[in-house]
């Protein structure tokens, strides 16, 4: 049961409205664009060339402009009803935020994560779908896909400055981390995992398997022996807003590369659309989401059990999220799971976590659909939230795993 946010402007209140997907301002029919999954908003249409709403450094509001005469404060208003983001969105702690902040709500004793003098800081917006985030210690910066505008962009963390990374990204999606400290990368347009060596070159890791192209690569992890795991779901192959339309050549699986063979193997096949995934911190479990309620199947998280590079079991971990889903998740050091949620209720925008026996132990409540989710900063204990057109940070109790999946 949700605790008491009222009066802290989470509630609903205009205060923290924002653009939600799917945009409720458009009335395609769902034969046409089915709208669980219609991460298009109107206002973007308007846009100019990249940096049209870029922030570079935490101290300037960024301004979205709309191009349209009928946007109220806070969004679009049509039949009666205001949807949409206010047309300007402050960077920083989020309006009327007052410490412990009540939108990190701790639902058992088990919940330990939350630090009482931190709030959910906007570090970045100006986005047309925020996804995949992985932080590099190293640099200290944040990196994560714009997968609409073709592109990943990047967060220094010493001042807050963003920047595009890179530009013609093939519509990248899901990064992750390796142990050398490589940036890897599913790409949807190209159907590919590549990974950045560290002079910049881009090495294909994997584009096909038994001589037919992948789908459209969707999230990846990379386990302590260098096997890289990921995901094939094909979205982006359902049209063109993520990638192209294009026919799958092969069924949606997760698969294993190996490090030394270079050979892959299918691990998984049973799921409708498998996507983000992540192992415990100790490897022997690997949780795997399914997203199939996008094309009438399941909304809910698997975990395996990993032995010898193979996974057992695929019992259901954590369910309960359709109409709405999960997407993205993560493991803290301590086993417990955090995943994206949105879609549905705009009070269960955000992030939720589950103790390692599948328990419901807390929520990240965010004015947006939360897309993915990471572990960074310089001591692994802030929380990074790809929400939409927006990237959100927060200041735990507690420490990531120490691995980057």
């Amino acid at each position: 049961m949700r605790g008491d946010l009222s009066g802290t402007g989470f509630e609903g209140s205009a205060a923290l409205a924002a653009a939600r997907y799917p945009d409720l301002t458009q009335e395609t029919p769902d034969a046409i664009h089915p709208p669980l999954f219609s991460n298009i908003l109107r206002w973007t249409e308007t846009g100019t060339r990249r940096d049209r709403a870029l922030t570079h450094g935490r101290n300037n509001p960024a301004r979205v402009t709309t191009g349209r005469d009928d946007m109220g404060e806070f969004g679009f208003k049509g039949n009666g009803h205001s949807f949409g983001r206010p047309a300007s969105l402050p960077l920083g702690v989020l309006q009327d935020t007052r410490y412990p902040d009540p939108r990190v709500e701790s639902l058992d004793p088990r919940f330990k994560a939350r630090q009482g003098n931190a709030g959910i800081e906007r570090i970045a917006t100006g986005f047309r779908w925020a996804e995949g985030p992985v932080y590099f210690p190293a640099g200290g910066y944040l990196l994560w896909s714009d997968i609409p505008n073709n592109r990943i962009m990047r967060w220094l963390e010493d001042d807050g400055h963003v920047s595009v990374f890179r530009t013609d990204s093939h519509y990248a999606n899901g990064n992750t981390r390796d142990r050398e400290g490589r940036l890897v990368t599913c790409e949807h347009d190209s159907r590919r995992v590549t990974r950045t060596e560290a002079d910049g070159r881009i090495t294909v890791l994997m584009d096909r398997h038994l001589g037919k192209r992948l789908n459209s690569p969707n999230d990846v992890v990379v386990a302590s022996d260098g096997a890289i795991w990921f995901t094939d779901p094909g979205y982006g192959i359902d049209g063109p807003y993520e990638g192209h339309t294009a026919e799958a050549e092969l069924p949606r699986q997760v698969y294993r590369l190996d490090p030394v063979r270079g050979e892959a193997t299918v691990v998984a096949d049973d799921f409708t659309r498998p996507n983000g995934l992540a192992f415990s911190p100790d490897e022997s479990r690997l949780y795997i989401v399914d997203s199939g309620l996008t094309h009438g199947g399941p909304a809910h998280i698997r975990v395996f059990d990993v032995k010898g590079g193979k996974l057992s079991g695929g019992r259901v971990f954590a369910d309960g999220f359709a109409p709405g889903l999960t997407d993205g998740l993560r493991t803290d050091a301590d086993g417990n799971v955090w995943c994206s949620m949105g879609w549905a209720d705009p009070a269960e925008d955000g992030v939720r976590c589950y103790a390692p026996d599948g328990d419901l132990i807390g929520k990240v409540h965010l004015p947006e659909t939360c897309a993915n989710l990471c572990f960074g900063g310089r001591r692994g204990h802030r929380l990074f939230m790809a929400a939409s057109s927006s990237v959100y940070a927060l200041y735990l109790n507690m420490t990531g795993a120490s691995r980057p999946g």
